[in-house]
């Protein structure tokens, strides 16, 4: 932004560069320049004696050279106040320097060499009658044409001609005032003394100087107040200027009268010349080219027009006088302004003529001259204090001197504002943060907040209540809250309540949890809970009061959500365990009052498990889907039918309870399933095991009821499947009876009740023994002998399983060391793993360290595993088969042919054997069927590369039909029972073990 008072800080510059140039001026017009004026003329265009004047000249000589010499000076300095504020003062130098060589001579020569005495020749435009008598043109156009030229290349000001922007005057008012009349009282030397001598003359060119001066400045400013509405001191300056300048072509042959017409114009000229510069952009600062360069054409042609004919006495009449007039005017313009011009534009070129922008902003007499005073220290630091609003540092104080006390009371003022302003910011940044704060505890909550005035319209409406009302504030401010927000049916109350300043009983009150209905747009209502707050002002009557509402929409569909997961199973829709057991409870409890009956039918499906695993667990949703809804079509509105858990569901009965009701009802379930199910593009049944149990009037509480129905449901498993059986004291006997049957595994386990047999495996012969079969039994301390078939299906219902396979191991791994250190030709053993234990994280870890304890290969290790097992987890099975087969172990089906498996199962396991199942074994030599089924075994086990073996082998037709459909391992009683280690120990000779690669080989 430019600095405006730098700009009116030049006046010592300008004032340097008057004295400058004058110094300069007349310098260079005593070494040439009088010469060239004055000297004998050349063709009239210019002199070429006199140079370096000297005293050799006399004394009147003198005198006209220092007369001319002051003229040159005057032509000099105009320049100055043109370019004030911007022109450099070296280039100003220049510039004197060419007008004083180039310029100012040579046309001083073409009007005015005639008037020195010593030369008798004129200049050309002289010798045709033109007459510029004290210099209208030779001095003052002059100097203007110089100037335009100047202020054309150099430009204007900053600021000068933007928009909104006024400079100050390019001048101090007073002390040009002042200069002013001091040139109006000299200019009577220029103009008297133009006369060369004492003349009669003399008084009235004095007299129409001065009141050309007075009627330029009169109607300069007339014209100005009328056009402007008030008095540009300038234009009074400017317009008496501009009236001497008029007058001083023609001030020795005109009357008073056209002196003052003469002046008028001046004035007139001036004003509009000033308006003309303005509106062509061109920047004079004093104002030199109206009143100097158009007054002084205006003047050198009124000497035509006003000039009285017996003063000229050259024979030329007005026209003929008008036209030479003219002709200097215009070849003296041409001259001035083109050397001019051209000598500043080649000079611009080398030596920048403008000042660069800090420098005219600073100020020339501080850029230039290094200049300050006591006032313009002042005024530099009050213009740093404007430029960087930083009133901290006071401006310096002179004592003893007025701008000292102009420095102090402007301090003081500076202070106390400083200290208002201080107070103000104080105040209205407290305020600001508060209303930050309030703006953030509005934006940032979480809840409406709503201000409403005592009528209901809206004050504060914040981003949480446009959220949740769908509207913004600008919309709903001034606007009535009660029409807008609450239901229609309650905004009658809520006026009441509102009138009554939330006091009363009927509708809000104040400083509570009101639980509430509100609308959004589009009339919608949402549940909601409001508390208002009342602020109060001095008058109690514009009460405001605050709603902080908080929508409850999401915690009313949570509730009713937890209510649903709390009671409801999220899959089938059914009732779930806990909604069971609380309305079991309250039905026991209701039936004890009156000696009513509560049924309970606790279903499981049968065989869930393996579609489940075979089909999917989306089959196996739907399918319990479509259970509950069979359910809900058999069950009446007052039952309760819950999902147990799992495959588990339970049905509860209470009214009219009855054991033949129970039972139509359990066969009508039993139905409803039996009814195919379409899953994945096939059709299956729903078996299902049902237990009932009711309280037939005794007092028993819902985990009794439940543990009865339950009994009852496994006894219904046991019994087949596709049954319901109702619960009886005996099912809970045999219940104890099992869970006692698995403490004594436990502790017989610990107690080395269980023992291992072994059975060998022969090929095709009873003494070329290929290897063995490790059997568990139990010694029972009481019990006797107890078959596996009876404790090895109670054991794989829990982990007991696990335990007796890791016994199993850990003593085939024993008696393998023991033949080993022996020196027996040992065989492999073959040991039976249950499912549990084949996809649990323990197994490989267990045998890999018991191999390496004992000491024992893998390669004489077997292990046979149900073929059920790979229905469960086939991707599990696969990957712990892999981890035995990398440490030598074999690993083999056992009982093939009862289970589920598939080729594409065979394909992917890691096997070595097949082994017949003894059902389809004990009869292949007498049934066509089971001939068949292990004809289709044995090709299986070849086309897959495995060893085949049949296990129940009893007698010689049955071994002789086998091996004519290829199977030539055998293992059952018509080759060897199992038997006890010692025996099996005298087996494993050389004589009797077959090595594989015979078997192989065969």
């Amino acid at each position: 932004m430019v600095s405006y008072w730098g700009l009116n800080r030049s006046f010592l510059n300008v004032a340097a560069k008057n004295i400058s140039d004058f110094i300069l001026s007349t310098t260079i017009f005593w070494l040439f320049g009088f010469g060239v004026m004055f000297g004998d003329s050349v063709a009239g265009v210019f002199g070429r004696s006199d140079f370096f004047f000297d005293d050799h000249h006399s004394p009147g000589e003198i005198s006209f050279f220092l007369f001319q010499m002051m003229f040159c000076g005057t032509a000099a300095t105009l320049t100055s106040g043109a370019v004030a504020e911007r022109m450099t003062f070296a280039g100003y130098l220049v510039i004197t320097l060419i007008l004083s060589a180039l310029i100012y001579p040579i046309v001083g020569h073409w009007a005015w060499s005639g008037a020195y005495g010593a030369n008798d020749s004129q200049g050309w435009l002289e010798a045709r009658g033109f007459i510029d008598f004290a210099g209208s043109t030779v001095v003052h156009s002059v100097g203007g044409w110089v100037a335009l030229a100047a202020i054309m290349i150099i430009g204007p000001r900053l600021g000068r001609f933007e928009k909104g922007i006024r400079l100050p005057p390019g001048n101090n008012l007073p002390l040009s005032a002042l200069g002013t009349l001091l040139i109006w009282f000299g200019w009577f030397g220029f103009n008297g003394g133009s006369t060369l001598m004492l003349t009669d003359a003399v008084p009235l060119i004095l007299l129409n100087t001065f009141i050309a001066a007075a009627w330029g400045g009169i109607i300069a400013t007339a014209i100005n107040y009328l056009r402007d509405g008030f008095v540009d001191v300038g234009f009074v300056l400017n317009g008496t200027i501009a009236g001497l300048v008029g007058i001083t072509a023609s001030c020795h042959i005109v009357s008073p009268g056209s002196a003052i017409m003469i002046g008028a114009v001046s004035g007139a000229i001036v004003y509009y010349g000033s308006k003309l510069m303005e509106r062509w952009r061109l920047d004079d600062a004093l104002d030199v080219i109206p009143a100097h360069l158009f007054a002084g054409i205006w003047g050198t042609l009124s000497v035509a027009l006003f000039g009285q004919a017996d003063k000229l006495n050259n024979g030329l009449s007005t026209l003929e006088q008008f036209g030479i007039q003219a002709l200097g005017v215009v070849s003296i313009g041409v001259y001035c302004f083109v050397v001019g011009y051209a000598a500043m534009w080649l000079l611009n070129r080398v030596m920048p003529l403008r000042a660069s922008r800090e420098q005219e902003e600073q100020g020339l007499n501080v850029a230039e001259h290094k200049a300050t005073t006591e006032l313009f220290d002042l005024l530099t630091s009050m213009q740093y204090q404007q430029n960087h609003a930083d009133f901290s540092t006071p401006v310096p104080e002179e004592p003893f001197t007025e701008v000292g006390q102009i420095a102090r009371k402007y301090n003081q003022v500076i202070e106390r504002v400083s200290s208002e302003i201080t107070q103000r910011d104080d105040a209205l940044m407290r305020f600001k943060e508060s209303e930050i704060r309030k703006s953030a505890i509005l934006n940032s909550s979480m809840d409406c907040i709503v201000t409403i005035d005592r009528y209901g319209s809206v004050i504060e409406f914040n981003l949480a209540a446009e959220r949740t009302f769908g509207c913004l504030k600008k919309q709903v401010q001034g606007e009535d809250f009660i029409t807008l927000f609450i239901v229609k049916k309650d905004r009658q109350k809520i006026s009441e309540s509102l009138m009554s300043g939330f006091s009363s009983s009927n509708g809000l009150i104040l400083n509570r949890r009101n639980p509430f209905r509100l609308q959004r747009e589009s009339n919608r209502s949402f549940p909601a809970e409001i508390a208002i707050t009342r602020a109060d002002k001095e008058n109690s009557a514009d009460s405001e009061y605050t709603l902080h509402i908080r929508d409850m929409t999401r915690e009313v569909k949570m509730q009713q959500r937890l209510k649903s997961l709390a009671y409801s199973d999220p899959l089938t829709g059914l009732y779930n365990r806990t909604y069971l057991m609380d309305a079991l409870e309250s039905a026991l409890l209701f039936a004890t009052k009156q000696k009513t009956s509560v049924g309970l039918l606790f279903l499981d499906l049968d065989n869930f498990k393996i579609i489940n695993d075979t089909m999917g667990h989306k089959a196996g949703d739907e399918l319990l889907c479509e259970v509950a809804r069979r359910l809900n079509v058999v069950s009446d509105d007052c039952d309760v039918t819950a999902r147990w858990g799992g495959d588990e569901f339970v049905l509860m009965m209470t009214e009219r309870i009855t054991k033949s009701r129970l039972e139509q009802r359990a066969q009508k379930i039993l139905e409803a399933m039996r009814a195919p199910v379409y899953l994945n593009e096939q059709y299956f049944t729903i078996p299902t095991s049902i237990g009932v149990a009711y309280t037939e009037g005794q007092s028993l509480d819902s985990e009794r009821l439940i543990q009865q129905a339950d009994i009852a449901m496994y006894w219904a498993k046991e019994k087949g499947r596709d049954n319901a059986q109702f619960f009886t004291s005996d099912m809970t006997n045999i219940a104890t009876q099992k869970f006692g049957f698995e403490k004594e595994i436990k502790e017989s386990l610990a107690l080395e009740q269980f023992f291992l047999v072994y059975q060998p495996k022969v090929l095709k012969e009873k003494h070329r023994i290929i290897g063995l079969e490790a059997l568990i039994r139990w010694q029972h301390p009481t019990k006797g002998m107890i078959s596996p078939a009876e404790f090895i299906p109670i054991a794989e219902e829990s982990n007991l399983i696990i335990h007796i396979d890791e016994w199993v191991l850990n003593q085939t791994f024993i008696q393998l060391q023991a033949w080993q250190d022996e020196g027996r030709t040992l065989v492999p053993i073959a040991v039976n793993i249950s499912g549990r234990h084949l996809v649990s994280d323990g197994l490989v870890t267990y045998i890999a360290k018991k191999m390496d304890f004992y000491g024992i290969e893998g390669r004489w290790l077997e292990l046979e595993i149900t073929e059920g097992v790979f229905l469960h987890d086939i991707e599990r099975c696969i990957e712990v088969m892999a981890q035995l087969k990398a440490l030598g172990i074999k690993i083999s089906i056992d009982d093939f042919g009862t289970g589920y498996s598939s080729l594409s199962y065979l394909k992917r396991l890691p096997l070595d054997t097949l082994k017949i199942d003894q059902s389809f074994v004990g009869e292949c030599a007498e049934h066509t069927e089971d001939t068949k089924i292990c004809e289709t075994i044995i090709h299986l086990a070849q086309s897959l590369k495995l060893r085949i073996v049949a296990e129940g082998v009893e007698t010689a037709p049955q071994a002789d039909m086998l091996m004519s459909l290829g199977c030539y391992i055998f293992q059952g009683y018509h080759f060897y029972k199992p038997m006890l280690a010692k025996d099996t120990a005298l087996l494993l000779t050389k004589d009797h073990v077959v090595s594989e690669e015979v078997h192989d080989h065969e």
